[in-house]
């Protein structure tokens, strides 16, 4: 059987916090209780196990994650890129879902008394839940929410890029446009982008909420919005003043689908199909994250690209920082987006003048 710290600070003579300080080389240990320590562990031929050193130091070596579902690709690539910074870091991983669970404070609670931080994805913990947490000291990184007190913050700028892809669509010459997106929170990545697309087409774009961020609520919403239209096929010309038709929106069906992520898009693309609409002549769509599919779609997603996976891996770095209380990462992080131009928003005028 293999010895155990405990053993060793019994043959010592000293705690199992001692035996981790003098093992490790932190902390302030009497020379001469150092020696006994050493002692100790070459008697008994002692290899120390990181849980072992962790519980003498009250840690757990594992970081919780707290996300709302852990389906879709997003979350898939957040995950990957944190457990592969969590696992060069010798930390384990324990992840919570609450999609579904109606004890949600209960289940938070219960994983902050188990683990030596947390990465919580958005406004998944109730504004009184983190409070309660920051209050106590545990140690916080938040991805995809405004900045915190008590926390650190990791985003992706949404504002700016939304702008821009509100201009590039603008320059097609389109007047109506409808965002497809699930109930918006403030301050979330989605409302920022709903914002960002808004101060530039103003009233003529409408918002359409989706029941959750998933190719079957896209497809869900932008078939019950398109039917429920009347029809106007191809492009319109641009009004003389570029921002569009405020007046026909809510009446006419809109002539771009601007997506609040790819999934919600490609169910969009979806119901399209089904009511035998071609995309982009009758109908443009745009997505948001570039998602593996976004490229391969037909037609591929005009998109806005984000660093998902470079998300998760700096949010691991983060929270590691605030564990071991050596800083590097900025406390509120925002990493740069990219707008990705592809054929499901149609040729662009500049693009065929000679």
């Amino acid at each position: 059987m293999d010895v155990t710290i405990y053993e060793v600070a019994q043959r010592a003579g000293v705690s199992i916090a001692t035996v981790s300080r003098a093992l490790r080389g932190t902390g302030p240990v009497a020379a001469k209780t150092r020696e006994k320590v050493m002692k100790a562990v070459e008697e008994l031929n002692f290899t120390p196990s990181r849980l072992g050193v962790s519980l003498a130091e009250g840690r757990h070596a594992a970081n919780g994650i707290v996300f709302p579902n852990l389906a879709g690709p997003y979350y898939t690539e957040v995950l990957l890129g944190y457990e592969e910074v969590a696992s060069e870091l010798g930390r384990s991983v324990v992840i919570l879902s609450t999609k579904g669970r109606s004890n949600v404070n209960d289940l938070i609670k219960d994983l902050a008394g188990r683990v030596d931080g947390m990465l919580i994805f958005g406004h998944t913990a109730p504004d009184p839940l983190v409070a309660e947490l920051v209050q106590v000291g545990m140690r916080l990184v938040f991805v995809s929410r405004e900045p915190l007190a008590g926390a650190d913050t990791l985003r992706s700028e949404n504002t700016g890029s939304a702008t821009r892809l509100a201009r590039h669509l603008l320059g097609h010459g389109y007047e109506r446009f409808a965002f497809l997106g699930a109930p918006m929170v403030t301050g979330d990545d989605v409302d920022e982008r709903w914002q960002g697309v808004r101060s530039v087409l103003g009233s003529a774009i409408e918002a359409v909420p989706t029941a959750e961020y998933t190719v079957e609520c896209g497809y869900d919403a932008a078939l019950k919005l398109l039917k429920s239209r009347k029809g106007t096929a191809g492009h319109a010309g641009p009004t003389a003043s570029g921002q569009g038709t405020a007046g026909n929106v809510g009446t006419r069906r809109p002539q771009v689908l601007v997506c609040s992520d790819d999934e919600v898009a490609l169910g969009a693309l979806l119901a399209a199909e089904e009511l035998g609409l071609a995309v982009p002549d009758d109908l443009a769509v745009t997505g948001w994250d570039d998602i593996m599919a976004a490229r391969h779609a037909r037609p591929a997603l005009t998109t806005i690209r984000q660093p998902m996976r470079e998300l998760g891996a700096r949010a691991a770095r983060a929270l590691d920082e605030l564990i071991t209380g050596v800083r590097d990462t900025p406390k509120n992080l925002v990493l740069s987006t990219e707008l990705v131009i592809r054929a499901s928003c149609g040729k662009h005028p500049q693009e065929e003048s000679p």
